[in-house]
């Protein structure tokens, strides 16, 4: 058994990052489910996410989800990978660009790589790894992109 598996978690620890270490989560397609559930916790209505003849004059020719929306289905994506599961401590913050629509009928995914990692000073229990996430189309183009930080438990803290 690894230390991971006697300590009762799927995760990574923060000792086990390394600089360039990379991941790709599972697939999903975006669907006007998706769309309407989003509109509705969010309260966010604007007809560019929910009027097809509103959106088909605009530069996207159609309905797009909500680029909140998309960070949302990511972090699902992302957690699939088990990476944090039992390991994080919590998601401290990010960066987030907004490259290109996601349709209703893409199917995106998460491409993330370790990018930093900083060991605490005063809390010997902890560090913080700072990823670089993308969300990938299809086509294979970026739709979001930015930087998570997240702080995580150390294997021996």
């Amino acid at each position: 058994m690894t230390e991971t598996q006697l300590k009762g978690s799927t995760g990574l620890y923060f000792d086990e990052f390394e600089i360039g270490q990379s991941w790709t989560s599972p697939a999903r397609t975006i669907t006007e489910a998706d769309v309407v559930m989003f509109a509705g916790i969010s309260g966010d209505f604007n007809p560019l996410h929910t009027d097809e003849e509103f959106s088909k004059r605009t530069q996207f020719g159609g309905r797009i989800f909500h680029g909140p929306g998309v960070f949302a289905v990511a972090t699902g994506l992302e957690s699939r990978l088990g990476i944090k599961e039992g390991t994080a401590i919590a998601f401290l913050g990010m960066t987030w660009n907004l490259k290109g629509p996601v349709r209703i009928g893409d199917t995106i995914r998460v491409e993330q790589a370790v990018a930093g990692k900083k060991a605490s000073s005063s809390k010997p229990d902890r560090g913080v790894v700072t990823f670089d996430v993308s969300v990938v189309n299809q086509k294979g183009e970026v739709c979001q992109e930015g930087q998570w930080v997240v702080m995580f438990k150390r294997a021996n803290g």
